[in-house]
């Protein structure tokens, strides 16, 4: 692996900096783990259900109001999945059904942007909206026919159009469970075909492949770049993990190096990526028991963060800085370079291996050192940091550094 210490590829975007929460239950889920998912430093978080869980109308939105300002509690932005129905507009009780009455949803829509981007309401610029949480499975919706996403997102874009007096918003979808080529291709040849709203296209992705990933990655992309007036719009994978199913892998350390590896792979790939979910349902009889969350949940006492949720904060030591050029990644080894100013570069390396058997020695080359006098600290993640002073005449400097199955370390350059 050769880090080129001179090359840098701009800005970074951070991409791992947003989670979100499932349904777990009715309340305010974010409300015991404030300080914990604070301190995860998080941008944005996402939730649904906020019309079936906290039934807003035009005239209230007390319940939906104390989510929100957990969300901003933390230091995040709330990004709202338009999901499921209220009471009053599901048909036969049914939450994921067509809405009853399209011109009652699309100005549910409407007074939702305006009550939380509105200048005169909650006043938050840059929240995202998203049509639908996962419309293939919940409502079982198609690209075409009777009950068709198209309609959907058509009468959602109807009534964001109609909000007013509005800080600037993100507005897209569709939140499939895996990127479709039929649902984003049909989704763009519909916004453009009749002029609507798409600031960002979305999907889920649970996989233990990160091929997989980078594969959704190229597929969008290359779609995108037939349309010239949706080249540019933003990519967000709105949930992501190992297992859309429970797993243990989610109590222990392959869900944290899984973690890692997806946000390396993925750094200024898209957009965003949401970290599913921040904390446990409460339905299980075990404090651990495979759930997606970050921290397990208070009805076992105090939350406790697993390994996933040391993960971010692992990660969050690369926040900021440029991104540097590294040449030589391998199946296994994956790799994010940053000069982070004040001297200091930061080299990631994540061993990730889905069987767990791939053990690695790493060739660590550093090309165009800004100074032949540094201290090398490697520091590994849940465990120690050894360091050296290393002092050189070359422009370049090599080591070789041990890594077992699944570990991920942060080597730290600090010039002298």
């Amino acid at each position: 692996m050769i880090v080129d210490m001179a090359n840098e590829l701009g800005q970074s975007s951070d991409t791992w900096r947003n989670l979100a929460q499932g349904g777990e239950d009715k309340g305010r889920m974010l409300l015991p783990v404030i300080p914990q998912v604070k301190a995860l430093k998080p941008e944005y978080i996402r939730i649904d259900h906020i019309f079936d869980f906290y039934d807003p109308n035009s005239d209230n939105f007390q319940k939906l109001d104390q989510v929100i300002s957990d969300i901003l509690a933390t230091g995040a932005k709330p990004f709202i999945s338009l999901s499921y129905l209220p009471s009053n507009l599901a048909q036969n009780g049914d939450i994921n059904s067509l809405p009853s009455d399209w011109s009652a949803w699309e100005l549910l829509v409407q007074k939702t942007i305006e009550h939380i981007s509105g200048k005169s309401g909650l006043a938050i610029s840059d929240v995202y909206y998203e049509v639908w949480n996962e419309p293939d499975l919940f409502g079982g919706y198609k690209i075409r026919g009777s009950k068709n996403y198209l309609d959907l997102y058509l009468h959602s874009a109807l009534g964001a159009s109609r909000a007013v007096n509005t800080l600037p918003y993100k507005f897209g979808g569709p939140a499939i469970t895996g990127y479709y080529d039929n649902w984003m291709k049909g989704l763009l040849d519909f916004v453009s075909k009749n002029n609507l709203r798409l600031d960002f296209i979305s999907w889920h992705r649970y996989s233990k492949n990160l091929d997989v990933f980078l594969s959704d990655v190229a597929k969008a992309r290359s779609l995108l770049a037939n349309y010239y007036n949706l080249g540019t719009k933003e990519t967000v994978i709105s949930e992501t993990g190992p297992n859309s199913e429970n797993d243990p892998v989610y109590d222990n350390t392959f869900g944290a190096i899984h973690e890692i590896a997806v946000s390396v792979v993925l750094q200024n790939e898209v957009t965003r990526t949401f970290t599913f979910e921040i904390k446990d349902g409460a339905s299980s009889d075990k404090k651990f028991w495979g759930r997606w969350g970050l921290f397990t949940n208070e009805k076992f006492g105090a939350p406790e963060i697993k390994p996933r949720g040391d993960a971010i904060t692992f990660l969050n030591s690369m926040i900021g800085g440029t991104k540097l050029n590294v040449f030589g990644q391998g199946s296994w080894v994956k790799s994010l370079s940053k000069k982070l100013g004040g001297g200091i570069t930061r080299i990631l390396v994540v061993n990730f291996d889905p069987k767990g058997v791939h053990e690695e020695v790493v060739p660590i080359t550093l090309v165009n050192l800004p100074s032949g006098n540094f201290t090398f600290k490697r520091t590994d993640f849940l465990g120690d940091s050894l360091s050296q002073e290393v002092a050189t005449t070359s422009a370049e400097w090599s080591t070789n550094q041990y890594f077992k199955p699944n570990s991920a370390a942060i080597f730290e350059v600090v010039s002298k």
